[in-house]
């Protein structure tokens, strides 16, 4: 009888506590809902566990749940520590390990984005480009052009056969007309290189031999039983050639910023252990 009266009135306080914050109502702050030896668990963490729609009801059973895994857990825990033997010593370690290459980190994180710019002048990304051509050979085909996706029933279908393939500027306005009020995709990339293969994901058919098919073709039409697929393709570079700048200048403009960080946190380091061995802080044992 004892118990149950334990256990109604811990769950009336439970009820009590979420009862008032769905009613906006704030209990005292760092109330303890669950205690294992020096580790507790609070209100405010709870809460921060439960969605804001949750009714009354629906938050207690919640919290309840949440307070239970909690204090399995953190009995697992002790459970497997005490347990641990020989290894508590090696897990000790690594915990310690762990939390100072965090620390650490997070620091680095901090100056960096403090006081390493980001910002990379192109023309010194063209320099690094030049001077770096040999790492960026093409590992896929690029192209430049235009694909369309159409329904089967779309109107006007022969006169955009004629006009994809025709590239003027005409053609190119009349597609871009016709796009808008009947393609379900359209894409217009002849002012930048895309991945042949992305561009091939979107169409059902399969090229066997990517390369030989650009060698000897511009166009490429594809139907199935719902969409018709077109693909002008108006400029190319294969496998094996340079990379343009344009493609790859995100990449170097990445590559570059990488270096100053690697740079810079060199340099800072170096400065540490200057001054601490110019001011007594560390001193280096020598025979």
């Amino acid at each position: 009888m004892r118990r149950m009266k334990q256990n109604l009135s811990w769950i009336l306080c439970l009820f009590l506590i979420f009862a008032c914050r769905k009613a906006g109502l704030e209990p005292l702050p760092g109330e303890i809902l669950a205690k294992v030896k020096d580790q507790v668990l609070t209100r405010e963490e709870v809460e921060r566990m439960i969605p804001g729609n949750l009714s009354a009801a629906d938050s207690l059973m919640r919290a309840e749940s949440i307070i239970k895994k909690w204090t399995i857990d953190v009995l697992m825990d002790e459970a497997a520590y005490q347990n641990a033997g020989n290894d508590k010593a090696e897990i000790d370690k690594l915990v310690n390990e762990y939390k100072r290459s965090l620390m650490r980190h997070r620091y680095q994180e901090r100056i960096i984005r403090d006081r390493v710019s980001a910002n990379i002048s192109e023309y010194d990304q063209m320099n690094y480009y030049e001077e770096n051509k040999q790492q960026f050979i093409l590992s896929q085909n690029l192209i430049k052009g235009l694909f369309l996706k159409v329904p089967v029933d779309a109107p006007g279908l022969n006169n955009v056969r004629q006009w994809y393939v025709s590239g003027s500027i005409e053609s190119l306005e009349k597609i871009e007309k016709y796009g808008i009020q009947n393609a379900i995709i359209y894409d217009y990339f002849y002012d930048h290189w895309v991945n042949f293969e992305e561009v091939m994901a979107k169409i059902p058919k399969r090229i066997a031999h990517p390369v030989q098919f650009l060698k000897v073709n511009n166009h490429l039409e594809v139907s199935d039983s719902t969409h018709v697929y077109f693909l002008n393709i108006s400029d190319k570079l294969l496998v094996g050639n340079q990379a343009p700048f344009d493609y790859v200048q995100v990449q170097i403009q990445n590559m570059l910023i990488n270096k100053r960080k690697i740079d810079y946190l060199r340099a800072f380091g170096e400065d540490l252990y200057r001054d601490a061995i110019r001011n007594g802080t560390v001193k280096i044992m020598t025979e």
